[in-house]
């Protein structure tokens, strides 16, 4: 078994004239925290997207395990083991915590499109959900509606509807984006036993470069759509180059 779980080809990525990520070869290590790192227009929430399979590149392979997934349909992903969260909470607001997520878990199943049924009858289902809960800290919330929660709470009960179907990779897209600053070394704490105890590998876009030096095992940092380094968060924080094109002033509150 490769080491290297995700791996992508010269991808590429143009949108009209505009080439967003021109000809990206990454390799992402299987159980890693890989988190991709860049200035606004750096091509890294495109290169994401690419990966998860939420949109096709111009040009270039991703593969998953060694099988070419790049025209896979973004509704198929999850089967193939990759789960992803966006910027913006993707909730169903007026569902309860715990139908939210057993409706995750249930999207997998044989029973995916039976949406009309009594959730007693799915009971595997209920019992999975309220497993993710417990490992999310949301079980005593499950009977609330979703968008009573603050939004610290819909952060984690967006990563327990990522973690029903059991995915084998995590995609998450700026988890930490409006969150109070109390509430980021909770959850980012949380992603990463969620990722050393369940041998997961997670992928990570965040802007936040205190949880990205603190939790990352690599780093890919990108710049005006290409790969500009790759490396641990030493190393990253070592580089001329990163710090003269991405982190300038802001190196200085990384040590």
């Amino acid at each position: 078994m490769s080491d290297v779980l995700i791996r992508t080809e010269g991808l590429r990525k143009e949108f009209g004239a505009l080439v967003a990520v021109d000809d990206v070869s990454v390799s992402i290590e299987r159980g890693t925290l890989h988190s991709i790192i860049g200035p606004n227009g750096a091509g890294k929430t495109t290169f994401f997207n690419l990966v998860s399979g939420t949109i096709k590149p111009t040009a270039g392979r991703v593969y998953l395990d060694g099988d070419d997934v790049t025209n896979i349909p973004v509704h198929r992903t999850i089967h193939h083991g990759i789960g992803r969260s966006f910027q913006i909470t993707n909730l169903f607001p007026s569902l309860t915590v715990l139908e939210n997520v057993r409706l995750a878990a249930q999207a997998t199943g044989s029973d995916g499109f039976r949406w009309w049924r009594s959730h007693a009858r799915f009971t595997d289902y209920v019992s999975r959900a309220e497993e993710v809960l417990t490992q999310v800290g949301l079980v005593e919330r499950a009977f609330d509606i979703a968008s009573n929660l603050p939004h610290g709470d819909q952060r984690k009960l967006e990563l327990a509807m990522i973690l029903a179907p059991d995915p084998e990779v995590l995609m998450l897209d700026e988890p930490t984006a409006g969150m109070a600053a109390e509430q980021v070394p909770e959850l980012i704490a949380l992603i990463r036993d969620v990722q050393t105890s369940g041998d997961k590998t997670v992928v990570l876009v965040e802007h936040n470069m205190g949880v990205v030096m603190n939790t990352s095992d690599r780093i890919t940092v990108m710049a005006q759509g290409a790969v500009l380094a790759e490396g641990t968060p030493d190393e990253i924080s070592a580089n001329e180059e990163v710090k003269v094109a991405y982190l300038g002033s802001l190196y200085e509150d990384l040590g």
